[in-house]
């Protein structure tokens, strides 16, 4: 089945201007050299596999040409943006790239946005063109009249049925992407170009524009690649949404060395996505504890994995009893905890044998990134000190969208002239051999009783206790103690555990000002569009 159509003969002079087929040292400055490269290494090799769609590096490579030149045939010009609201699908795959390959930045927000927000990204970035599908033209038409900035939109079938263009500036992603040229137009992209906007949640309530551009995104693709030891034979299941940069990443992972990705929408019929991922012999599981969550209450004991070759884990940090049952319900496969933020993509990851021995840490520094922690006013602390982690490295964003406040608070003078560093916000220990630990957000620490505490402890001692799925501790104001201890937790099917449980559970692991003072059952627990659990005071 074609998704696309497929030029046979256009084939070669599609990869671009002076690429060397015979010439196995390829450059990767731009984000779209991944797919060139592999497109010229794998033409025939799937690149995508989504539903019972199979695409080619080359049919990706053709189609991402196309819309670039259907992009600059409307007007689209260097540095312009284009936002893409999509569920995952190769047209996201295909809208973002073909949108760098035009000159421009893309931004994908997530499908389920609501229109005051996707308002306010198409305002703040200045978006030239939106795609969207057919689903959402009544919320599109909307802010189109609302931002006349928006000259152009294309709708796609990808994620519901086509109907009727609703007016002159709309037109068919999949109708004019056939009707293009395949041949890639000659780039206009210099590397310190931006590529990506990622719209994270600002503290302001506003959600802040993280500018990435392609040396960012290409430094931290090539050293997550370097210790996780992708190749051509790799499988990823990608079950994340592709405007998490979680999800995004792992099509820039596997398109830097020719792997295969196989694209799935959610993890809503959970029992059909573990059968093909065992059918298509997945090698690579990226996923967040929430994830890992709803995999504990499978019955997974008739299933084999025997292709399966690793699990990451970041977005939130692994709890330490997760990674035991990770290694227990998928023997001999390399388990891998990280941490990163959207502002540098990835900071660390704990090699697979350190997990067993520091089960808590989120590892030493990734490839080409260094890091260290300060305290209060800007010193290197000692190890074991807790502070606030700083971060090095050519994967640090530009900034935050026409921020300069913002961005000035975290990107602050380097230890070397004219460098800027990145203060995460997030507070760590580091021990004597350099390997992290996370302790907490600096704005989520509790002060209870004169004490600071770490939300992040309590909930690794309650996922300790047989029967928790899910737990968020949280401070809440007290007249009394400042601020109260909240457990909020969900419990797996069929199981019955009371408030004292909980609570004695705790009071045997804990000190006493760290026991939570407020323990609330619920039957789920709200999370963002990424899968974080999303609960506060």
């Amino acid at each position: 089945m074609r998704f696309y159509p497929l030029d046979k003969g256009k084939q070669v002079e599609s990869i671009g201007d002076g690429a060397d087929l015979n010439n196995q040292s390829f450059r990767e400055t731009l984000i779209t050299d991944l797919l060139r490269n592999s497109a010229c290494r794998y033409p025939d090799k799937p690149a995508l596999v989504f539903g019972d769609v199979r695409l080619t590096y080359s049919e990706i490579e053709q189609a991402t040409n196309r819309f670039a030149n259907v992009l600059l045939r409307s007007g689209f010009q260097r540095a312009d943006r284009a936002v893409i609201l999509l569920e995952n699908s190769p047209a996201v795959v295909i809208a973002m790239l073909g949108a760098v390959k035009a000159g421009g930045v893309f931004s994908i927000v997530n499908p389920t946005t609501k229109a005051k927000r996707l308002a306010y990204i198409v305002d703040n970035c200045q978006a030239r063109v939106l795609i969207s599908d057919y689903s959402h033209t009544e919320m599109v038409q909307h802010i189109r009249t609302q931002s006349p900035c928006l000259q152009r939109v294309w709708l796609s079938k990808d994620s519901g049925q086509e109907s009727d263009l609703a007016g002159p500036l709309f037109s068919s992603f999949e109708k004019d992407i056939a009707q293009a040229s395949p041949v890639c137009p000659r780039p206009s992209c210099i590397d310190l170009d931006m590529a990506a906007l990622i719209y994270t949640s600002g503290s302001t309530g506003r959600p802040k524009g993280v500018m990435l551009t392609h040396l960012n995104m290409v430094s931290a693709t090539t050293s997550i690649n370097t210790y996780l030891e992708n190749t051509p034979d790799d499988i990823i299941l990608n079950i994340l949404p592709l405007s998490f940069d979680y999800g995004l990443y792992q099509i820039l992972l596997a398109f830097q060395v020719g792997a295969t990705v196989l694209l799935e929408r959610s993890f809503g019929y959970p029992y059909s996505v573990i059968g093909r991922m065992i059918k298509e012999h997945v090698t690579g599981l990226p996923g967040a504890p929430t994830l890992f969550a709803l995999l504990f209450r499978l019955n997974l004991g008739n299933h084999r994995f025997p292709a399966l070759r690793y699990i990451t884990n970041t977005g939130a940090a692994l709890p330490p009893s997760f990674g035991r049952k990770l290694q227990e319900l998928f023997p001999g496969v390399k388990i891998y905890s990280m941490y990163g933020l959207t502002e540098c993509k990835r900071v660390s990851y704990l090699p697979p044998e350190e997990l067993p021995r520091r089960p808590t840490s989120v590892g030493r520094a990734m490839p080409n990134v260094e890091v260290y922690i300060v305290d209060e006013q800007g010193n290197p602390v000692r190890p074991s000190q807790v502070g606030e982690l700083v971060v090095r490295g050519s994967n640090v964003m530009r900034g935050y969208w026409g921020d300069q406040e913002g961005t000035a608070k975290v990107l602050r003078p380097g230890r070397y002239l004219g460098e800027r560093e990145l203060y995460t916000g997030d507070l760590f220990r580091m021990d004597e051999e350099g390997y992290l630990y996370f302790v907490a957000r600096k704005d989520d620490m509790i002060k209870s009783r004169g004490e600071l505490v770490s939300p992040k402890e309590i909930e690794d001692v309650l996922y300790e206790l047989e029967g928790i799925s899910e737990a968020k501790v949280v401070g809440v104001p007290d007249e009394v103690l400042g601020q109260a201890i909240k457990a909020v937790v969900t419990l797996h099917p069929g199981v019955s555990l009371s408030r004292r449980d909980i609570l004695q559970h705790c009071a045997h692991h804990l000190e006493s000002f760290k026991v939570p003072n407020i323990v609330k059952l619920v039957s789920a627990l709200p999370k963002t569009a990424s899968g974080k659990i999303a609960l506060s005071a």
